[in-house]
């Protein structure tokens, strides 16, 4: 069995995640497929993980590919999480995932609103018939806020309360579960957002706007044998339960999608690893590199066992869900932690002492950063004990 070292892993990392420098890109498209997907739940993340990667690129790169180009798009998946994804992605990620997720959607929503008494008959009718008639007003406008859909499709907005009784019960438009239950199913899609490239006001737009045909079928398991080929490429070598964490899908599931990709096992320091039987070839060490990148980011958040790359302390750079917040990196390893200040100005603090040239690519990277931000200020979703205390 071939042996894959911490020092080899975090060489393939700063390759294939395009943080070394001589691996950057300023093609948005080509590192987001690097990267299988961008996580995004938190808008600005997408766009400070392409920063990360980049050389002279900008936020209007991120927005054209978006936007403008469509070779991106927007869309819950792996653990009912926000993605961004090459379009031709979409269809591995709706079969694999996203399907499973619309059921799921649909039955809690089902049930909330069966429960309520709110609507008589069949619920399940119902809900097919509002859907029906709120895509059909999304292919007529092009594009629309939930709010206008409402005025549109006056079902929309029927009243359910989740928790009658309750001291925090609250009536609630029932808009938004449509809306997220549509998108699940791959019939609409988030659009460009009112506001700064850091916001969540997003538009809605039907699925044609992106795909005119819309998302073509694949069979569940050609997909997610499929979606396992392309994590492994972009980090492997890794254990079999950090698949499992990463695609959010049972033991099983797991274990038939790898029983259609050749994988060869290696030894990660006494741990069984699998990696693609073709990509065993020794990764050469790149110059010295450091990064930033955003919480939430791909990389940190691409492994459930994350010792090989972060140290200890490790808690202010997590917040009390398990979120990481921005980690500075140093040739593979979290060293510390960054904000920005409301003045603009990039902070950090690190965690450990890595010597002065470290010191001052940080420094060239904070740099950098700080002009991408230009006058946005974001505030990360989670915040992290660190992140908090550099901004005070």
């Amino acid at each position: 069995m071939r042996s894959m070292s911490v020092e080899e892993r975090r060489a393939r990392l700063a390759v294939r995640h395009r943080l070394a420098a001589g691996s950057r890109s300023d093609d948005v498209e080509e590192i987001v497929r690097s990267m299988v997907v961008l996580h995004a739940t938190d808008p600005a993340t997408v766009y400070l993980s392409v920063a990360a990667r980049g050389v002279e690129s900008e936020p209007g790169y991120v927005e054209k590919a978006l936007y403008d180009d469509r070779t991106l798009l927007r869309m819950l998946a792996m653990r009912r999480t926000m993605f961004v994804a090459p379009v031709d992605l979409v269809p591995v990620l709706q079969a694999s995932t996203a399907d499973a997720l619309a059921h799921k959607q649909r039955k809690t929503y089902g049930g909330y609103i069966e429960r309520s008494g709110a609507v008589p008959g069949n619920i399940v009718a119902w809900l097919n018939e509002v859907e029906a008639e709120t895509h059909a007003a999304l292919l007529e406008r092009g594009s629309a806020t939930g709010a206008q859909l409402s005025k549109d499709v006056p079902r929309l907005r029927t009243q359910v309360d989740v928790a009658p009784g309750k001291p925090y019960s609250k009536p609630t438009n029932i808009t938004t579960w449509v809306l997220v239950t549509l998108g699940c199913e791959g019939r609409i899609v988030r659009g460009r957002p009112n506001g700064s490239w850091a916001s969540s006001q997003y538009t809605w737009a039907p699925i044609e706007s992106w795909l005119p045909e819309g998302i073509p079928a694949v069979p569940v398991e050609q997909a997610r044998a499929e979606l396992v080929r392309k994590w492994l490429r972009a980090f492997g070598p890794a254990p079999m339960s950090d698949i499992k964490w990463w695609t959010g899908w049972t033991l099983g599931e797991v274990r038939k999608a790898l029983a259609l990709v050749d994988t060869a096992e290696v030894d990660l320091d006494g741990e069984t690893g699998l990696v693609l039987a073709d990509d065993l070839e020794p990764t050469p060490p790149p110059e010295p590199w450091a990064a930033l990148l955003p919480a939430l980011d791909p990389t940190p958040m691409g492994w459930q066992s994350r010792d090989w790359y972060l140290g200890e302390p490790r808690e202010a750079l997590f917040d009390r869900n398990g979120n990481i917040g921005p980690t500075v990196w140093w040739n593979g390893r979290i060293i510390g932690g960054w904000a920005q200040r409301p003045d603009g100005e990039i902070v950090w603090r690190l965690l450990e002492d890595a010597g002065s040239a470290a010191q001052h690519a940080i420094a060239a990277e904070a740099g950098r950063l700080r002009g991408w931000y230009g006058d946005v200020r974001p505030t990360p979703r989670f915040r992290t004990p660190l992140e908090k205390e550099l901004t005070t």
